[in-house]
């Protein structure tokens, strides 16, 4: 009985913790559906303020600007039934409320955790909490700069070689963005997960260096699975980068591991004189 009232209890801590988490992120959605950032000129800065406006707010002004920088010349993007752009913003206020969130996510997610980890695990949970926001949201705006705007012009051409004229639903075109944004967000956590599993005694420093091979492969079918066309081609826009945040995930922990080493073997030979 004792056992049962246990699982109980850690199933009501995470029911709890789940609606905190959800609480936040949709209080964000919903101020990033309700304002409008409206720019002010101070001095040399511009800044912005929420203005109240829920029909051109923060949202509407996101995917003005995807639209703008994404969307290749000539496609047309549009909206096939009523609500469909609607729908789109509350897609892309969401994912804002994720990343503006993240840290009561990580922080919530740790919490719960935490009586399961050993000390040395507790420590490295918390190093890497504000490094996992910074390299998810790096992750992103590197897709977004670098990696959807391709991908896109890449395979709008297969229709205009074809003599075609694209028209893009809205729902599509924002889908198609924010699995990209999620997928290079997450993939960018590649090397603190390393480090975490590393630096938690769970495997061997040098595990990296001996299975590259087999990360390397996985890397690309994981590629090949999340890009949308056969080509072969754009899957190498998600498994290049990988595999480069693999190699330097791997570099990294390697140093770490001869920075230790070096300083330990120091601290003998001072002791022993």
């Amino acid at each position: 009985m004792s056992e049962l009232d246990g699982i109980n209890r850690h199933f009501e801590e995470l029911r709890k913790r789940l609606l905190r988490i959800v609480l936040v992120i949709g209080i964000i959605t919903a101020v990033i559906l309700t304002f409008h950032a409206e720019p002010i000129q101070v001095g040399q800065f511009t800044l912005y303020y929420p203005n109240p406006e829920p029909l051109n707010n923060i949202a509407a002004q996101v995917t003005h600007h995807m639209k703008m920088n994404l969307v290749p010349e000539n496609v047309q993007l549009i909206q096939t039934a009523p609500g469909q752009a609607f729908f789109a913003q509350v897609y892309i206020a969401a994912l804002v409320g994720v990343v503006v969130g993240m840290p009561v996510i990580i922080r919530e997610l740790v919490g719960f955790i935490k009586p399961a980890l050993k000390e040395n695990e507790i420590n490295v949970s918390r190093s890497i909490s504000l490094p996992a926001l910074g390299l998810f949201i790096t992750g992103c705006v590197f897709s977004y700069n670098f990696v959807i705007p391709y991908i896109l012009d890449f395979l709008y051409r297969y229709g205009e070689s074809a003599g075609l004229v694209t028209f893009l639903n809205i729902m599509d075109f924002v889908t198609f963005v924010l699995q990209f944004l999620l997928a290079f967000g997450l993939s960018f956590q590649l090397p603190l997960v390393m480090y975490a599993i590393s630096a938690s005694g769970a495997v061997d420093v040098y595990f990296w260096r001996k299975n590259i091979r087999y990360a390397i492969v996985a890397i690309v079918i994981f590629g090949a699975v999340i890009t949308p066309d056969g080509s072969g081609v754009t899957m190498w826009f998600i498994a290049g980068p990988m595999i480069a945040l693999y190699t330097i995930g791997m570099i990294f922990i390697e140093r770490k591991e001869r920075k230790k080493n070096r300083t330990f073997k120091s601290e003998i030979n001072k002791d022993g004189i």
